[in-house]
């Protein structure tokens, strides 16, 4: 998971990048100025699905560290349930409803709506990752708890 989170860190520079091109390209150049925002909201889907898997690994969202660290084992215990309790429905119901669109569109290479760039699939792969990774870091919560605590009473 690290991995994944390392190597989606960096799409944040071509990101800027894209953004930045945008103006100049149309008024400037007065073209292709579309396909770049086109191409940046790809790169935003991916690196947002990550950013908040990675944010809520490296304990900067939503979290209370100081707090947490003085926890008991009981207090950690029920707020990783509680982390898991509030995620796992969300992210199964978008599962479930996204991930047959998400096959539709990849099967199509559904392209944007104006039609000039293909890659439309990649929002909804990019929704489907970040369900899945929030899924995923939500058990891995608990079950790092578990590990670490011990069984609790």
């Amino acid at each position: 998971m690290r991995w994944t989170l390392s190597v989606a860190s960096f799409l944040v520079i071509p990101l800027a990048l894209l953004l930045f091109a945008q103006w100049p390209l149309r008024d400037w150049l007065q073209a292709y100025s579309r396909q770049a925002n086109d191409v940046a909201q790809i790169v935003f889907a991916v690196y947002g699905a990550v950013a908040i898997t990675a944010a809520s690994v490296s304990k900067s969202h939503l979290a209370l560290t100081g707090h947490a660290q003085g926890a008991t084992k009981l207090i950690a215990s029920w707020r990783a349930w509680a982390l898991l309790l509030c995620v796992a429905p969300w992210a199964l119901f978008l599962l479930w409803t996204a991930f047959p669109q998400m096959l539709a569109s990849v099967g199509a290479r559904e392209a944007f709506s104006e039609g000039l760039t293909p890659g439309y699939f990649v929002l909804r792969v990019a929704l489907v990752l970040l369900a899945v990774l929030v899924l995923v870091e939500a058990v891995r919560t608990v079950l790092a708890n578990r590990r670490r605590n011990g069984p609790t009473e």
